[in-house]
């Protein structure tokens, strides 16, 4: 971690941690869904308090829509503002009053990591990196993997976690080796090391958050890896369908793909070119970073009038 990201510090806390005092200097706090939901109100209290700092809550999750009480239940209202990772949650957002100010900020690669390797040669024929998902796509998971993998007789590589015993049976009588946890930053050379690579998003996500992609979509297209792609609906046209990447509707589609990508390199190389070119002028880090620069812009003003406002109701 900190030979990739070396301007960056991570600091671990626990219940004793004075969370008040580390970010009294902060110019921006950006507070993450899965924080603990007293930590996330601590955190509020504190801007509310006088913290001289934009304050922003960031959901890349599904639980506004298959745990809304779960959400609805945060403190959310002395935050700046809300960084939702697709249109359809900021529209969540949007509809439950959950937040001051909703901005849609969707997820991207960093492509100081997330490259082509070209000197590493593929030995594997396709790779999948991603978590069983708790039942949410295990059915998915089977058609649009496990099957096409098995009935084209590919060589095909695993990684992920929480992965159940009989999970792990399936894959291995498909012929799928499982290589178990691998650390994002050795994502890239995975890549590089098999010719293709699916996309299988959960339910929720496809079902109650049209629009939202996985993360791991724009890491394998920043990768310059073929992506086959199962259904999700791309309402935002963040991608090129059928020039970045591909997608196949069901499990026989699926093979077709995989089947015309494995054996026409000309085919794999434009979907690569592509996709690159793609992720390279719309969704990297840095462009997000742009985009974050404008939503502080706006919350910043917003912040001064209400202060001024204060100021002049008080005098």
């Amino acid at each position: 971690f900190r030979k990739d990201f070396p301007e960056l510090m991570p600091v671990t806390y626990d219940v004793g941690f004075d969370h008040e005092a580390w970010i009294a200097e902060a110019d921006v706090v950006i507070v993450h869904e899965w924080t603990d939901p007293k930590l996330v109100a601590r955190i509020g209290r504190a801007r509310a308090a006088g913290g001289n700092f934009i304050l922003l809550f960031h959901d890349t999750h599904h639980r506004a829509v298959s745990a809304t009480e779960a959400i609805s239940a945060l403190r959310l209202e002395h935050y700046d503002g809300v960084l939702a990772f697709g249109e359809a949650l900021r529209e969540s957002y949007l509809r439950a009053g959950w937040g001051k100010r909703v901005f849609t900020w969707h997820e991207a690669a960093d492509d100081r990591l997330f490259k082509p390797h070209p000197e590493i040669h593929p030995t594997s024929d396709l790779v999948w990196i991603g978590n069983w998902g708790d039942d949410e796509r295990t059915a998915e998971l089977k058609e649009f993997l496990i099957e096409p993998v098995h009935d084209l007789g590919l060589e095909a590589t695993v990684h992920g976690v929480r992965y159940p015993k009989p999970a792990l049976a399936d894959l291995a009588t498909a012929g799928l080796r499982y290589d178990g946890w691998i650390a994002n930053a050795d994502v890239p050379k995975a890549f590089a090391a098999h010719r293709v690579t699916v996309h299988i998003p959960r339910r929720p996500y496809r079902e109650g958050l049209p629009g939202i992609p996985t993360i791991r979509m724009f890491e394998a297209l920043a990768c310059g890896i073929p992506l086959i792609s199962a259904p999700w609906s791309d309402v935002e046209q963040l991608f090129r369908p059928g020039v970045d990447f591909l997608f196949a509707h069901n499990g026989s589609q699926m093979r077709q793909h995989l089947r015309a990508v494995l054996a026409d390199a000309d085919f794999a190389a434009s979907l690569v070119t592509s996709g690159l070119e793609t992720i390279r002028s719309r969704h990297t880090c840095q462009h997000r970073v742009d985009e974050l620069f404008g939503v502080l812009t706006e919350c910043t003003t917003e912040h001064t009038i209400n202060k001024t406002t204060a100021k002049e109701a008080a005098a």
